[in-house]
């Protein structure tokens, strides 16, 4: 398997990337949007609680392994994590069939306005990923592994695709490269389908990175990376170097 320095360096070279640099579709006017967004993947209300007071929180997502892990009620859990949050909350179905992943995903959609069903890339995901849509619900395709699944989700009516890029490296496969590889495809068709690149299973700050170098739309990190995302030991060593010689002149600001 590839080391990750080797890795990045082959994937922000790629012709995907290169092409996806000046923003989607072409220059950085041109691009619909804020820029990439960052949701944080987690279930725990009071890191969610203080993320959001940073306003650099855009969305949530959630699945049944993280709601678990917290050990409450699974729908007392969203209630608060969407009373929180005033962007979209991704809460997804259990069921493997299609007419109960619709049954799940309208029940989970009643929690609030702002949730996101998500299910799983499936031909029966496919399917209720459509109805869903057509019936006014936001859909989250997740578990994408490769840019043909992808292409199928955008044809659903998806509003987000979850390329799973961590597990593909643990694979030994090119995660980023997936995503190049899906952005070129949407990009060759304008906006046709609509569906953000959701890009997850992110599992370091080079992984945001490279997803925005790539234009991804959102970007969902563990609390513990996009924590990461601001760490520097040259801003560290910088600021206790200014704070020594403030001290030095005896002086406050706040006094002033």
């Amino acid at each position: 398997m590839r080391g990750g320095a080797i890795r990045y360096t082959v994937a922000t070279e790629s012709p995907g990337i290169k092409r996806a640099a000046g923003g989607r579709g072409g220059s950085k006017a041109e691009r619909a949007g804020p820029g990439m967004k960052f949701f944080v993947d987690t279930a725990d209300v009071d890191e969610i609680r203080e993320l959001v007071d940073t306003g650099l929180l855009d969305g949530v997502t959630t699945n049944p392994s993280l709601v678990a892990k917290t050990g409450r009620d699974f729908f007392e859990v969203l209630k608060e994590i969407c009373a929180l949050v005033p962007g979209p909350v991704s809460a997804e179905v259990a069921a493997t069939d299609t007419d109960s992943m619709l049954t799940e995903g309208r029940k989970l959609a009643e929690i609030a306005s702002n949730i996101t069903v998500k299910v799983p890339l499936t031909w029966d995901g496919l399917k209720a990923c459509r109805a869903l849509t057509q019936g006014g619900i936001r859909v989250n395709v997740t578990l994408c592994f490769s840019a043909a699944q992808a292409l199928l989700a955008a044809k659903a009516g998806a509003h987000y695709v979850s390329p799973f890029v961590g597990r593909l490296d643990d694979i030994g496969h090119d995660g980023m490269q997936v995503v190049a590889e899906i952005r070129e495809i949407y990009d060759n068709y304008g906006g046709d389908f609509g569906t953000e690149i959701l890009v997850a299973s992110i599992r370091h700050p080079m992984h945001v990175i490279a997803a925005a170098r790539i234009g991804a739309d959102v970007a969902t990190v563990p609390p513990k990376v996009l924590r990461q995302l601001v760490s520097h030991t040259l801003t560290d060593k910088g600021l206790a170097a200014f704070l020594a010689d403030w001290e030095k002149t005896g002086q406050t600001i706040a006094d002033k």
